[in-house]
Parts: structure tokens; C-alpha cells; sequence
């Protein structure tokens, strides 16, 4: 029963945030968040920045917290401050968004004084998420990729890759069409599915057969930028 409490129990006594209970939440919170950190690096692309905020994230929301615990006022303040904030960045991928909700929890749980279910917590999710990223659980559908295809301005594009389409892909959505050099080039962009096994470069190969040799690019969608203040 006393390991149990230890685990799952608050270091804060009725509540109360003392200078003891503040420093060892806080040192727990950046230890956890270089954990959960450290964890994301392992068969992740990520920037030097990211890698930071995951590691201090937890720390901030902790303090914030502890803060407003039991502070209506104080709660109404943060909401009000935080509303503020706008993000000129682009949307994160599905990884990054998934560490760093799993961050402020953490921050939530060690603010709180659950420094045991915190830790619990960081350890069993970052753990299940190594091991569902490398094992074929969601390879089931083809990625969406996006298909740029530049055509002179005398071709009739309408339909004209159709067929090639047909063989090479399960979806094929035209979603923009603007003009290049002065008008004398139409830039396609289409969304595509891949069929199984399919050849980008046969793909590709057929199309430039039809679009005179002009540029095409096939790539992952390109997340837009916010641009809100």
C-alpha cells in the first residue's frame, strides 16, 4: 500500500506547493521531457529546436499548473494570455503532435504532483509508440502523394493522362491548375494514390512522352504555412 501510494500519489500535501515539492517536480518534469526527447530521436527526422521544446515543454506546463492550481482567477488569466498566441509554423506531422501532447501531459501530471504516473505514463506510451512504428500496424493504405506536371500552353491537358493514370494510381484528383513564363506554361497539380507496386518512373517516363519533356515532380504533400498573427 505505501508503494502504491509513493507511485501513484501527489508529492503536494493538501494541495499545497512548497519550495521542496516545486524543485522536485520540476527536476522530475525535465528529466521525463529529455526522456520523452531522447525517445523521438530514434527513427525520427527532427530539428535541433523540436528536440528542445520536448525536452522543456513538460517544466513549463508544470509550472503553469502549479500556478494555477486552485486559482479561478489566476486559471481565467492563463486561458486569456495563452488565446493570445498565434503559431506562424507548419502544422506538425502526426508523430510530432502525438510527443507533444504526450508532453504537456506529462507537465499536467507532475504540476499536479504525479510524478509516478508521469513517469509511468511517458514511459508505456513512448514505448508503444517505438514499437507501432516498427511493426506493419496502418501500412494497409498507399500514401497520398502529390503530382506536379508541367504541360506547354498549346496542349489540351484536359484528360489527356487519363489512361496512364487508369494503370498507375487508385486516386488521381486535379486540385490546381495556375499559368507559367508569361502564360506559356499551365502547372498541374494533382493528388494521387499510388496502386500497389506501381513504378513512379514508369509513371513519370509516360508522361513526359506526353507533356514534351517538361518538368514533373512526384512528392509527399507540402504542409502550407500559417501565415495568422
Amino acid at each position: 500500500m505505501v508503494t502504491t501510494d509513493i507511485i501513484f500519489g501527489s508529492i503536494m500535501a493538501n494541495g499545497t506547493i512548497t519550495g521542496t515539492a516545486f524543485l522536485l517536480a520540476t527536476l522530475c518534469s525535465l528529466v521525463i521531457g529529455v526522456f520523452i526527447a531522447f525517445m523521438y530521436t530514434i527513427k525520427n527526422s527532427y530539428s535541433k529546436s523540436y528536440i528542445i521544446t520536448l525536452a522543456l515543454l513538460p517544466a513549463i506546463v508544470q509550472v503553469v499548473i502549479m500556478l494555477v492550481n486552485g486559482n479561478i482567477g489566476a486559471g481565467v488569466a492563463v486561458a486569456g494570455a495563452f488565446s493570445l498566441v498565434r503559431f506562424r509554423s507548419a502544422p506538425g506531422s502526426g508523430k510530432e503532435i502525438t510527443s507533444i501532447f504526450l508532453a504537456m501531459a506529462v507537465g499536467l501530471a507532475t504540476g499536479m504532483g504525479y510524478i509516478g504516473i508521469a513517469a509511468m505514463f511517458a514511459a508505456i506510451i513512448t514505448i508503444a509508440n517505438l514499437i507501432l512504428s516498427n511493426v506493419s500496424f496502418g501500412n494497409g493504405a498507399n500514401e497520398e502523394k502529390t503530382l506536379k506536371i508541367t504541360v506547354p500552353e498549346g496542349l489540351d491537358f484536359e484528360g489527356i493522362f487519363d489512361d496512364i493514370f487508369e494503370r498507375y494510381t487508385t486516386k488521381a484528383d486535379l486540385v490546381e491548375v495556375k499559368t507559367s513564363g508569361m502564360g506559356s506554361l499551365y502547372k498541374l497539380n494533382y493528388s494521387v494514390v499510388l496502386r500497389s507496386k506501381a513504378s513512379t518512373k514508369g509513371m513519370i517516363d509516360e508522361m513526359r512522352q506526353r507533356n514534351g519533356n517538361l518538368e514533373i515532380s512526384c512528392s509527399r504533400p507540402v504542409a502550407v504555412k500559417s501565415e495568422e498573427l
